[in-house]
């Protein structure tokens, strides 16, 4: 189950529902179907379309879990959905070499792509993994420091890709391995929690256009065109429940007001934060528009059995980055 930080009681912990294994076992099947050919490629158009039309058999428990999550996802923005299967019999060693990626179809693969079409339609980015629509959350042996998907020192909060024009709404991540040690731990933070710990000026501060977000270090420099710098609030849309733009380590206030509120917020994500820790099957489906996330540090051994997450992006309407994706296709090239 999920764990709480000091500063939240269990009664304020993130939703979770189990599968029966019966839904597990159906999964399973239905994953399986989209595995056949040995050359199905995840990236595909075609093959997405199949995971897309698949979703629709999924079972029901799944299927309406995720529906009311879109719906409102709750004051933490974050779904466990544990029991999925992953395939953990077979599983290869995990990954440790840098930019892994999953391009053919795999049970796990299959599982996150059909979630990702029964919540919008999954999105990547060129210049982040290569553009692979399902990527490998591994530590790789020599970037333990990196502040990143490839480290295990602890990762500080944030939302995915704010730098971007178009961000992800959703981040789904599928736990294929857990750490040797089960210390690793997916930090949310809901800013449904947060913003009553904030102060009226700070509030004020953080819905001002007086921060910068530039790529996280994970995005390769020159395979996109420059990154937006037009100065953006934190927060914006509806005072009472507004969105988030915001990564810690890559967002700077460009005024006193602005550093200031910007610390304070960070002060009430560390009061309100859950710690996930996740074991194989677990499914978290994280609302990237009103939460941030990190991790806490681990220690891994490389040996062929580290933490192994896979992670997709998701957005609610693709329609409107068509002006970045050629071809209409799922792939953001600038």
């Amino acid at each position: 189950m999920p764990e709480t930080t000091p500063g939240t009681t269990q009664s304020d912990a993130v939703a979770r529902r189990e599968l029966e294994p019966a839904d597990t076992d159906a999964c399973e099947r239905l994953a399986r179907t989209l595995c056949t050919g040995g050359h199905d490629q995840v990236d595909s158009p075609e093959w997405v379309a199949r995971a897309r039309d698949a979703w629709e058999d999924l079972p029901l428990l799944l299927r309406r879990e995720m529906r009311r999550f879109k719906r409102d996802s709750g004051p933490h923005g974050t779904l466990v959905i544990g029991g999925l299967p992953v395939g953990q019999a077979a599983l290869p060693a995990t990954p440790a070499v840098p930019g892994s990626v999953q391009r053919q179809a795999t049970v796990p693969a299959a599982m996150l792509t059909m979630v990702a079409c029964g919540l919008g339609e999954p999105l990547a980015y060129l210049a982040e993994k290569s553009g692979a629509l399902v990527q490998d959350v591994v530590p790789v042996p020599g970037q333990e420091a990196f502040h990143g998907n490839a480290g295990s020192v602890p990762l500080s909060f944030h939302t995915e890709n704010g730098f971007h024009l178009h961000p992800p709404d959703y981040v789904i991540f599928l736990c294929l391995r857990a750490d040797h040690d089960r210390s690793a731990g997916m930090r949310i933070a809901g800013i449904r929690q947060a913003l009553p710990r904030l102060t009226p000026a700070s509030r004020q501060a953080l819905f001002a256009p007086e921060f910068i977000t530039t790529p996280p270090p994970s995005f390769s420099s020159g395979v996109t065109s420059e990154p937006d710098t037009v100065p953006r609030p934190v927060l914006s849309g509806a005072a009472e429940d507004p969105d988030i733009r915001m990564a810690q380590l890559v967002t700077a206030p460009l005024t006193p007001r602005a550093d200031a509120a910007l610390a304070e917020f960070g002060r009430a994500c560390e009061a309100t934060a859950c710690t996930l820790r996740l074991t194989p099957g677990d499914l978290v489906i994280i609302d990237n528009r009103v939460t941030v996330h990190g991790r806490t540090a681990f220690h891994p051994r490389y040996d062929g059995a580290d933490r192994w997450l896979q992670r997709t992006y998701v957005t609610t309407d693709l329609r409107r980055s068509r002006d970045h994706r050629p071809h209409d296709g799922h792939i953001l090239t600038r």
